[in-house]
Formats: structure tokens, C-alpha cells, sequence
């Protein structure tokens, strides 16, 4: 093994060697800057040369413990020796066929061990594409083709990719949507359901309560006729509208609502599934069981790879409808069975014991930190939301958790923001103790150096 790789093989915590960007670093950056497309959201100076676990090495030497891996892709931690292996094995062997036009051994291997892990006490299917985006398409596609109905309901804050049907459903940000319209029609939005803020000021006795009565009494009386919806689109866990975790009671509702109506209901587990909050799927806390399931990010450690998990029934569309020519490749299949077996064999328990510890220290920086309004989460996949303690109107601190980011990167942390004003923790399924210690000590010392400097 080489030294470099020896080094960051053996380091489980961050050295920061001097002033971040280093000049390595710096070089790319210009280089990023005067080649690559402007609309790609850098939060920090990083400039990764390598990982290993839930470590980055940067060009210049700087190592990183990793709190964001690759936004929940990283499932199994950067360069799981095991998915390696697998990775290697298949590459030796094919690295593609199309799918769409051949039968490929390990895809059909994965569309079963995915039909079998999918909630729900049925038979299904699968549909398989390269991203989550893709994922959501398929599904929207899907549920027009078998509904023959035309529109959908998805929910404030929401975010179910960039490409166009899936960005007709985002509620995220106006800067993904800005001029990008018109979208595709037939997208309407509903409250979801905050237990601590709702974007609408309601006042029912209940959020899950406030949430049906919009979507039945004002929607669907008001806006669209609820026979002419195909699908609604709902995140378990809403991951960058903030990481809020609804009461199990909205997923009755929301349930109750389509089943009244002939309503079918997409699931976007894109960032909440593949173990991260301790179950397999985030849908399992709630006992919410849909229709159609999207998943994608950690499902292939890192690899390309998304699926599309439907009732055998829903999914009967004919061949040519849809279909992908890199979607289910037999690398990235290969990678998603070893993840799978790694998630099923410790990782997932390991999230739910971790993610637990982790949302305990996250709990004691809320009662030392005035700015922390808010400490949420399921398994690991936690947030902090930052607030002006002393506001009376918008309460919200964008800023000062922009800088609470900024000053972890300083210190080796990496962290990523998500919703207005909240920090997101989605560490690899790997991550130990003392990993989660030295992140909650950094954490600490970055609160005091942002609010000491706002």
C-alpha cells in the first residue's frame, strides 16, 4: 500500500496541516472555476483526493472526518474493501450490457433482494436507472400510465430532483427553479407535516389534522379534483427541506386520503432508505407501506444505480414504455448486492445504535447552545436547526449556519446544510463512537467561534 494510502487507511480522526484551501487545492479550484459549469453548489473549499472509511484525504494532505458522504451516497463509507472487491470481480468480467435489451443475471439477483426488502406484503417490481431523479420520473411515468390520471400531489419543501417532472414536485428552493419554466402541469403542493413550524400558519388542533384538511377541504375543493390525481409524492423523512421527522399519524392520513380517492402514493426514500435511520427503509418507522418506492443514493456505495419498486399490479406498462440504457448495469448491480448484504450483516444496527448516540450529543449542544432551535432526526440522518434565539418574527439564522459549516470545514469536519437555516448529519453506516465524539466536540467548539464572530 502506498504511504498516502497507508496514512488515510489508518486515520480515523482529522489533521488539518495549515490555512484551508492549500495551494494544490487553490489550483483545481481555478481550473474548477474556468472549465466547469457554475451551477454546481460548493459549500466549502474541498478538494478531495481520496477516502477511505468515513475519511477524506484532500490534494493537499488535510484529513477530513466525513458527516456528509457524498450526501447519503456513501453508504458502506468510501471504498468499502468488500463493494471494492465486488466492483473488481464484475469488471473483469463485463462492464456492460444494456439491460433494456439483454437479461443480465446480477440485475434480476438485485430486482428480488429489492422486491423482498421493499415494504408491503405483495408482489412487485422493479425498474432500475442511474439517480434518483430517474427514480421519481420512472415513478410519476408509472403512475400516469396505470392511473391514466394526469396530476400530482407533492409537499411544501420538498425535493425530488432537478431534471423536469421530478423538479415540478420540488419545493425546495426558487434558485432550482428559476427560469426553468413552465414545468410539466399537474403538479400541486400541500403542508407537510412540521410538528414545530408549518410554511402556512395553521392552526388545526393537530399538524397530520392540518395537513389532511388542506389537502381535502381547500385542494381538493379549491384547486383540483381528487379523481384526476395519479399519485401522491411524499418524502418519510424530508431530507433537504430540513431532516423533519413527521408523526407516524401523517402517513395514516395521507394513506386514508389516497385510498378514498383511488390515489396511489410514491414514496421518495432516495436519501432516507439503505439503512441510514436504522431500518431499512425509513417508511419502516411509521408502518407506511406505498405503492411505488424510489430509491437511489447509498444503494450502490457510491456507484450509479437507482430503482424503482412498484406493486406487481401497478407496474404494467409494456415494452418500450420506459426504459434506460445504463440502468441496472452489472457493475453498479454488483456494488448494490454487496452493499446490501454489508447494510443487512451490522451497518444497519450500527446506524441505529451510532445514530442514537449522535442525536444524544446533538440534544446536549441544543441545551448548551441558545442557537440550536431544533435537534431532529432518525438513526443517522440528524439535523440542527439554527435560529435567532432572541427574534420575535423570522427566527431563522441562515447565516450564522452557513458559518457554523464553514468553521467545521476549518477543523476537519463535513458538514452540509439543508432546509433554510439547518445543519445535516448523514455519516457512512460505518462510523464509530469516537468518530461521532469528535464530531460533536468540533461541533461544539464551531457554535462557540460563529456566535462569538456573528
Amino acid at each position: 500500500m502506498a504511504l498516502v494510502g497507508k496514512e488515510l487507511a489508518e486515520s480515523t480522526l482529522p489533521r488539518i496541516r495549515g490555512p484551508l484551501p492549500g495551494p494544490k487545492a487553490k489550483q483545481v479550484i481555478t481550473d474548477d472555476m474556468t472549465y466547469i459549469s457554475p451551477s454546481y453548489t460548493r459549500g466549502y473549499p474541498l478538494v478531495v483526493e481520496s477516502g477511505s472509511g468515513a475519511m477524506i484525504r484532500d490534494v493537499d494532505g488535510n484529513l477530513f472526518l466525513d458527516f456528509a458522504a457524498g450526501i447519503a451516497v456513501c453508504a458502506t463509507g468510501h471504498s468499502h474493501p468488500e463493494v471494492v472487491k465486488a466492483i473488481q470481480e464484475q469488471s473483469e468480467r463485463l462492464l456492460h450490457i444494456s439491460g433494456t435489451d439483454f437479461y443480465v443475471p446480477n440485475m434480476v439477483e438485485l430486482a428480488k433482494k429489492l422486491c423482498d426488502l421493499a415494504p408491503g406484503n405483495f408482489l412487485k417490481k422493479v425498474y432500475f436507472g442511474n439517480s434518483g431523479a430517474e427514480a421519481i420520473e420512472a415513478a410519476m411515468k408509472l403512475a400516469r400510465y396505470h392511473t391514466r390520471r394526469k396530476n400530482f400531489i407533492a409537499f411544501y419543501n420538498c425535493f425530488h430532483g432537478r431534471t423536469f417532472g421530478a423538479l415540478s414536485l420540488t419545493s425546495s428552493k426558487t434558485i432550482q427553479r428559476r427560469n426553468f419554466g413552465p414545468f410539466v402541469p399537474g403538479a400541486f403542493h400541500t403542508p407537510y407535516a412540521y410538528c414545530y413550524r408549518c410554511p402556512l400558519n395553521l392552526t388545526y388542533p393537530s399538524c397530520e389534522v392540518a395537513c389532511a384538511q388542506f389537502m381535502e377541504k381547500t385542494l381538493f375543493k379549491t384547486v383540483v379534483e381528487p379523481e384526476s390525481i395519479a399519485a401522491i409524492v411524499v418524502e418519510p423523512i424530508q431530507g433537504e427541506g430540513g431532516y423533519v421527522v413527521p408523526p407516524r399519524e401523517f402517513f395514516q392520513v395521507i394513506t386514508d386520503i389516497a385510498d378514498r380517492y383511488g390515489i396511489l402514493i410514491i414514496a421518495d426514500e432516495v436519501q432516507s432508505g439503505m439503512g441510514r435511520t436504522g431500518k431499512f427503509w425509513a417508511s419502516e418507522h411509521f408502518d407506511f407501506v406505498p405503492d411505488i418506492l424510489a430509491a437511489a443514493k447509498g444503494i450502490a456505495s457510491g456507484l450509479p444505480l437507482s430503482a424503482m419498486i412498484a406493486r406487481e399490479e401497478i407496474m404494467d406498462w409494456t415494452p418500450g414504455a420506459h426504459a434506460s440504457t445504463f440502468g441496472g448495469n452489472p457493475l453498479s448491480c454488483a456494488a448494490s448486492l454487496k452493499t446490501i448484504e454489508l447494510i443487512e450483516n451490522g451497518l444497519m444496527e450500527n446506524a441505529r445504535i451510532q445514530g442514537q448516540y449522535l442525536a444524544e450529543g446533538l440534544a446536549h449542544l441544543r441545551s448548551r447552545h441558545a442557537v440550536i432551535g431544533d435537534a431532529r432526526g432518525l438513526g443517522l440522518m440528524q439535523a440542527i436547526e439554527i435560529i435567532k434565539p432572541r427574534a420575535t418574527k423570522d427566527t431563522k439564522n441562515k447565516a450564522l449556519r452557513d458559518r457554523i459549516v464553514m468553521e467545521a470545514f476549518e477543523r476537519g469536519l463535513l458538514v452540509l446544510g439543508c432546509g433554510e437555516n439547518s445543519v445535516r448529519f448523514c455519516p457512512p453506516l460505518i462510523i464509530t463512537r469516537e468518530q461521532v465524539d469528535c464530531a460533536i466536540s468540533i461541533l461544539d467548539d464551531c457554535l462557540e467561534a460563529a456566535t462569538r464572530s456573528k
